[in-house]
């Protein structure tokens, strides 16, 4: 797909938590084509420490507002100076960056379960828009820390049905996403993941056990975001790749991961 550096223009920014906010933002003209799973790099201004752009999931798109969303975690001088940007700001943009989700035209009446972890979950809601789109039907299973940690619930349930686990149990159940009983109570037709490595590892062996398809988000550092720097490279069974330029996303057939 054509790449585009764009101006995009800060309608809002919202504190979702402490570690996270949600900015949405616009363009003059219409937006640029983007598929679920994709990503861009986010010009960071007014940063010393900062020199690189940040790669970040596209997490949904509107095309009645002609908006763009990304779910931003505050982790270091970048985050933290992308969460001061105000309504009316400029952000400069390149995007859309990487390979999506598959999401076929077979996906009518299909039941896919889209698993996410931590900021993992950013690229699942533009995904589970697209399949209701298509005639899906998606659950979610989101995993966090405690219930504080999870976020935008209402966003996925008006797309299908919604499963957590807590590593506390203040929501759903306690545990792991991996050990929901709603893994041994129903059968999906497709698996997609994003979220820590450990956590889709244990998702892909899942997966493998029980003979479901199942792509994976890969969160590699990625620097330039165009297959240059060669910093997020990953092992297939094709040789090293560039997870920015040959992913982000991956069938777990492809990695060369122990599951």
């Amino acid at each position: 797909m054509k790449k585009y550096v764009l101006d995009l223009i800060v309608t809002e920014n919202i504190r979702l938590h402490d570690q996270y906010v949600l900015l949405k933002l616009t363009h003059d003209d219409q937006l640029p084509p983007m598929l679920p799973g994709q990503f861009a790099e986010l010009r960071v201004d007014n940063s010393p420490a900062t020199f690189l752009r940040r790669p970040i999931s596209i997490h949904y798109v509107s095309c009645e507002k002609n908006e763009v969303w990304f779910l931003i975690q505050l982790v270091g001088d970048g985050t933290r100076q992308l969460a001061t940007l105000r309504s009316g700001d400029l952000l400069n943009v390149l995007l859309p960056l990487g390979n999506g989700f598959t999401v076929s035209s077979g996906i009518k009446g299909k039941a896919p379960l889209l698993v996410g972890g931590g900021v993992g979950t950013a690229p699942l809601l533009f995904l589970g828009a697209e399949m209701v789109r298509s005639g899906g039907r998606p659950s979610f299973l989101l995993g966090a820390r405690s219930a504080k940690d999870l976020l935008q619930l209402e966003l996925f349930r008006a797309l299908g049905k919604l499963y957590a686990t807590t590593d506390d149990g203040s929501f759903g159940e306690r545990g792991f996403v991996t050990q929901h009983s709603v893994l041994q109570q129903e059968h999906f037709s497709m698996i997609y993941c994003c979220g820590p490595r450990p956590m889709m590892v244990a998702v892909a062996r899942y997966a493998k056990r029980n003979g479901i398809e199942c792509e994976v988000s890969l969160e590699n550092r990625m620097a330039c975001g165009l297959g240059a720097c060669l910093c997020c490279v990953e092992d297939t069974v094709d040789g090293r790749m560039c997870v920015c330029r040959e992913g982000p996303v991956f069938n777990i057939k492809k990695l060369v991961w122990q599951i």
